[in-house]
C-alpha cells in the first residue's frame, strides 16, 4: 500500500530541490531522515517535513509501520512563476522569475511488491 503527501507552492526552484531529492531516492525512512538532517540546503528541510507528514498519513489513516516504511516515490514538479520587475538604469527594466515547486512524497511498506 502506498501513501502520499503533497507540499505546494515551494518557494525554491524545483531544480534545487532535486539536488536533494536524488540523495534519498528509494531509502528507508530513517535513512532519509538522517541525511536530510546533515545536508545543508535549504530545501532539506522542506523534504524532511513532506517526508514526516507522508509517515504521518501512513501510521494514523492506513496504520501501517513506521519501520517497515521506504519512499516508493518522490517528485518534484514546476509550480506557478511569480513575475516581478527590478528597475534598471536609463528607464529600462529587469525580468525577475521567482520560481515555486510542488513535491509529492509516496512512501510505501512493500507488501503490494511481495504479493
Amino acid at each position: 500500500m502506498e501513501t502520499k503527501a503533497v507540499e505546494k507552492y515551494i518557494r525554491i526552484s524545483s531544480r534545487k530541490i532535486r539536488y536533494v531529492v536524488d540523495l534519498i531516492k528509494s531509502k528507508s525512512i530513517e535513512d532519509a531522515i538522517d541525511i536530510l538532517s546533515l545536508t545543508p540546503r535549504a530545501a532539506a528541510a522542506v523534504v524532511k517535513k513532506a517526508i514526516q507528514s507522508a509517515v504521518a498519513n501512513a501510521t494514523e489513516n492506513h496504520k501501517m509501520k513506521e519501520e517497515d516504511l521506504f519512499i516508493s516515490r518522490i517528485l518534484v514538479n514546476e509550480g506557478p512563476t511569480l513575475k516581478r520587475f527590478r528597475p534598471r538604469a536609463r528607464g529600462r527594466a529587469t525580468k525577475i522569475r521567482k520560481r515555486t515547486s510542488h513535491l509529492s512524497v509516496y512512501v510505501s511498506n512493500g507488501k503490494e511488491k511481495e504479493a
